[in-house]
């Protein structure tokens, strides 16, 4: 009876430990919540102030405080650490909220971070500004990038769109408000198509316009039709796309100069007018030139794209750009129109070139975290705009078919935009099989 006794117990403990570590692998939340988390936060406890003090982030106390220590308390002064506010366990790791002491700032803390992550054992730690003087620690205990699932709680709302995950588990939010122009890089196959379409699945469920620009004969956004008030798929419909949209941004400016007010989101509601997002798939084919005869089609474009970039932000038209490269070697005016795009998304590149034309001059820290991103992690990208803020971010695995079934079930909020009327794109009616079809087809674009 002993004998076997001992045999169940080894053999349980056996399957525990062979459960334990088929989590830790195939299920990293679950192994996270049963071991990960309860270690990691007894390990922080335990060894908060040596880790401060150590890393240097520790000052000395005030005389006054200095005083009380030595005069009443009759202790030994020592260096005061930030003060543990709050401490909150989520399903991908640990947050801390410090209060920092007088002599130290949220750049201190930031430039310890990997020693802090090496100190606690925990996958990486991310410093966060919440408000002056208090700043938020970031713990993740696992690779949330490795396996990327979408926060429950993200949803579209307002001008923002969740697209990605970043590395501390938290949702990535491509926010129109905050960064009216973007640009976007990567070379093939690093998941620059993954980020578009989870911007499109976002944005289609929002009541904008979305006008896509696809030289690659529409082979990208074409599927997207339902969802689309224009496409265009050659450079000389988007230089006529273009100059079209530069028109109504002259004529929204006059609609605010007429009610006194410098922002479209100033209007009322029942006179604001749509806003647009034109989402350009490859910027390079509206750069590049075959024949001398196209400089002055390439002219109108690059001055239409600048004028937009420049100035379309307080008027609802918004700027998406995605390429491989942009840079000089584009031509006249390519510096000229990066600049403008504040909000900076670098997937896997050839070349540190590539990722210094996207980030050096909004994020330089965040070069050569571009320059190594691996081969066999598409999505995985860069993401920073004009703050000097970065993180690495992972956009989710989204099917083409699921982005078109959500484009064809939001097909009802394509808003009338008489304007865009000339480049709607063409939308053949479902078979009859699918059921009755959510939108009229519409004419083939002259």
């Amino acid at each position: 009876m002993t004998d076997l006794t001992m045999w169940l117990e080894a053999t349980g403990a056996l399957a525990g430990a062979g459960g334990l570590g088929y989590a830790k692998v195939r299920a990293p939340r679950v192994y996270w919540s049963l071991v990960g988390m309860p270690v990691t936060w007894g390990r922080f406890a335990l060894s908060y102030r040596s880790t401060m003090d150590v890393c240097g982030l520790t000052v000395h106390p005030s005389g006054l405080r200095a005083f009380m220590t030595r005069s009443v308390a009759r202790r030994e002064v020592q260096p005061v650490p930030p003060k543990i506010r709050r401490v909150r366990a989520t399903s991908t790791g640990l947050r801390v909220t410090l209060r920092l002491p007088a002599g130290l700032e949220p750049a201190d803390v930031m430039a310890s971070s990997e020693r802090l992550r090496h100190a606690w054992g925990v996958h990486s730690v991310t410093v966060v500004e919440t408000k002056p003087g208090f700043v938020e620690l970031r713990m993740t205990g696992y690779d949330v990038l490795r396996r990327v699932r979408m926060p429950r709680k993200a949803r579209p709302h307002d001008m923002a769109v969740p697209v990605a995950v970043r590395e501390d588990g938290t949702a990535f939010e491509r926010d129109y408000r905050k960064a009216p122009m973007a640009l976007t890089l990567g070379a093939n196959h690093s998941g620059k198509s993954m980020y578009q379409r989870n911007l499109i699945k976002g944005l289609a469920q929002l009541p904008v316009a979305l006008v896509g620009v696809d030289c690659k004969r529409g082979v990208e956004q074409s599927a997207f039709a339902p969802r689309l008030s224009a496409l265009v798929t050659t450079p000389d419909d988007a230089a006529s796309l273009l100059g079209v949209l530069v028109a109504e941004m002259e004529d929204r400016f006059d609609l605010l100069s007429r009610h006194g007010v410098s922002d479209l989101w100033e209007l009322p509601e029942e006179l604001r007018p749509v806003p647009v997002v034109v989402l350009v798939d490859e910027v390079a084919e509206l750069f590049l030139i075959s024949s001398k005869k196209d400089e002055e089609r390439r002219e109108r474009i690059v001055t239409a794209l600048i004028r937009l970039a420049q100035m379309a932000r307080a008027i609802g038209i918004y700027l998406e750009i995605c390429g491989q490269r942009f840079g000089s070697d584009l031509g006249k005016g390519a510096t000229m129109l990066r600049a403008q795009l504040t909000g900076r998304v670098v997937h896997r590149v050839n070349d540190k070139q590539t990722a210094e034309m996207g980030l050096a001059d909004v994020a330089p820290d965040a070069v050569p975290a571009a320059s190594l991103i691996p081969m066999n992690r598409p999505g995985t990208a860069v993401a920073a705009d004009s703050s000097g803020g970065w993180s690495k971010i992972r956009t989710p695995d989204t099917s083409r078919e699921e982005v078109v079934a959500i484009c064809r079930e939001f097909a009802h909020l394509v808003p009338e935009l008489p304007f865009l009327d000339p480049f709607r794109p063409y939308v053949p009616a479902p078979a009859p099989a699918a059921g009755p079809s959510l939108v009229k087809p519409r004419p083939v674009t002259e």
